[in-house]
C-alpha cells in the first residue's frame, strides 16, 4: 500500500475508504465544538434544515462560551440563552461561562484523542493536532448541517511538512519557532495544506509548547496543525484519562508524500515578533527593541496555559511592571487559573501590578475588555495582530512569546527577555 501522512490516514478511516491527499470525501466527525459567538447562527441552520430535528450525536457535540464572558452586552446574553437552551433541548454537554476558553477546555478535558477527525466552528480549532487528530475550523452554516449529519465533505489536503532540529537556546520558546515558521512561510504559503510538525527539536517539546505550534498553523493558511503522536501525547492523555495507549495505527508513514519539505535548525533563533498588522510580518526581537508601549496582554488560547503563565511569573517575581502600562492576565481555563493560584503565580502577577482576569479570550478578538485606544500599543501573546483585533483600527498589536511579554512589561518597551532573565 502507497505510504500514507497522518492527515491521510485519518480521513481513510472516517471516509471508510482508502484515500490521498486531493480527494474529495464524505467523511465522518468525531467531535464538534461551538462557542458563544459562533454557536447561535450553527444552531439556526440546524433548526431550519431539520424543522427543529435532533442533532445526530449529542455526546460527540461540545459547547463553551468564551468569547463575551460573562455577557457584556444584550446581543451576548440572549446568545448565551439561546445556546443553554438549545444544550438542554438537545441533551448537550454545556461548558457555559464556567470553563474558560474552548479550545484549551477540548484538549484538557479529554475530548480530542489522536486519529480523531473533530471540527469547530473556529478557526484555531487547529490546535487540538498537537494530539495527532485531524483538527480544523468551519463556518457556522457547516456547523449546523454537521450536527444534522454528522459528516461533511472535505477535500483531503496536501501536507507540508515542518522539520525542525536542534534545541532552543534560554529565553527563546515554541511561540518563537512558529512566528518564524509563519514569517518564512507567509500568511498564505500554507492554504488549505495540513502543516505537520516533526523532528527532534518537536520532539523534545511538551505539549503545551506543541499546542502553541498547531494553534497558529492557520496563520499560514493551513487547514491543520498536526504532529505524530509519541511518548509525551500518551502520557499527557493518560493523565487526563487514567488509562490510554496509542492506536497502532495513528503514525506517519515511512517515505510518506509532502507537497514541499521545510527544515529550520532551532539552535540560533532569536525571540521573534510579529508586527503590525500581519502575522507573518516577523523580525528578531531587535529590530523592534525600544519600542514604547501600552498595554501588555499574556493569554489566549495560544499563551494562555500554565507552562505560560510559569514562564511569565518567573519573569516578574519581585518586579513592577513600568509606570504607565497595564498588564493583564487571563489564564486559559478554570483548572489553570487554580493550579496558578495554588503555585503562587497570581499572587506574583497581582504583585507586579498585573490585572488578573477569569479565564476567557479577553482582549484577543476585541472582546468585552482590554481593548487599547487610538495609536496605542499593545504586546500580546495571543495570535493575530490584525487591524483593530484588540480595539481601535489605528493601535497596534506585535505578536511575542510570553517571555518578550513579561519583559516588556517590566521595562515599558519590546524588550528581548534574554536580557531580563
Amino acid at each position: 500500500m502507497e505510504p500514507k501522512t497522518l492527515s491521510e490516514k485519518i480521513f481513510s478511516r472516517a471516509s471508510g475508504k482508502d484515500v490521498r491527499a486531493g480527494d474529495f470525501v464524505f467523511a465522518s466527525i468525531d467531535k464538534a465544538m461551538i462557542h458563544d459567538i459562533t454557536g447561535p447562527l450553527a444552531v439556526k441552520v440546524f433548526r431550519e434544515i431539520t424543522d427543529n430535528g435532533k442533532v445526530w450525536d449529542s455526546g460527540k457535540i461540545v459547547i463553551a462560551f468564551d468569547h463575551q464572558v460573562p455577557a457584556d452586552s444584550l446581543n451576548a446574553a440572549e446568545n448565551h440563552k439561546l445556546l443553554r437552551k438549545f444544550a438542554e433541548e438537545q441533551g448537550i454537554l454545556n461548558y457555559d461561562v464556567h470553563e474558560g476558553i474552548a479550545h484549551q477546555i477540548m484538549v484538557e478535558k479529554g475530548h480530542v484523542l489522536p486519529g480523531m477527525l473533530v471540527v469547530g466552528a473556529d478557526s484555531h480549532t487547529c490546535m487540538y493536532g498537537a494530539l495527532g487528530a485531524f483538527a480544523t475550523g468551519i463556518g457556522s452554516t457547516d456547523m449546523g448541517a454537521a450536527f444534522a449529519l454528522g459528516k461533511l465533505w472535505f477535500k483531503v489536503p496536501e501536507t507540508i511538512r515542518f522539520e525542525l532540529k536542534g534545541s532552543l537556546q534560554r529565553g527563546v520558546y515554541s511561540k518563537d519557532v512558529i512566528l518564524k515558521l509563519i514569517g518564512m512561510t507567509g500568511a498564505d504559503g500554507a492554504n488549505y495544506k495540513a502543516c505537520e510538525f516533526g523532528g527532534k527539536a518537536i520532539s523534545r517539546m511538551g505539549m503545551s509548547e506543541r499546542f502553541t505550534m498547531t494553534n497558529m498553523a492557520i496563520e499560514m493558511g493551513g487547514k491543520t496543525g498536526i504532529i505524530e503522536p509519541d511518548k509525551v501525547t500518551e502520557n499527557y492523555l493518560k493523565e487526563i484519562l487514567g488509562e490510554y495507549e496509542l492506536p497502532d495505527w495513528v503514525y506517519i508513514d515511512d517515505e510518506a508524500n509532502y507537497s514541499r519539505e521545510v527544515e529550520l535548525n532551532i539552535s540560533e533563533l532569536e525571540p521573534q515578533v510579529a508586527k503590525p498588522h500581519r502575522v507573518d510580518n516577523v523580525v528578531d526581537v531587535g529590530e523592534v527593541e525600544g519600542i514604547a508601549v501600552n498595554q501588555v496582554f499574556i493569554g489566549s488560547c495560544t499563551n494562555g496555559r500554565l507552562e505560560d503563565l510559569r514562564i511569565a511569573a518567573e519573569m516578574l517575581k519581585g518586579e513592577r511592571i513600568a509606570p504607565g502600562v497595564r498588564l493583564i492576565v487571563i489564564p486559559a481555563t478554570r483548572s489553570i487559573y487554580k493550579r496558578a493560584l495554588k503555585e503562587g503565580l497570581i499572587e506574583i502577577f497581582v504583585d507586579s501590578g498585573a490585572i488578573v482576569e477569569f479565564p476567557s479570550c479577553g482582549p484577543c478578538m476585541g472582546g468585552s475588555f482590554g481593548l487599547i485606544g487610538a495609536d496605542e500599543v499593545s504586546v500580546s501573546t495571543s495570535n493575530r495582530n490584525f487591524v483593530g483585533r484588540q480595539g481601535s483600527p489605528e493601535g497596534k498589536i506585535y505578536l511575542v512569546s510570553p517571555a518578550t511579554a513579561a519583559a516588556t512589561a517590566i521595562y515599558g518597551e519590546i524588550t528581548d527577555p534574554r536580557k531580563a532573565i
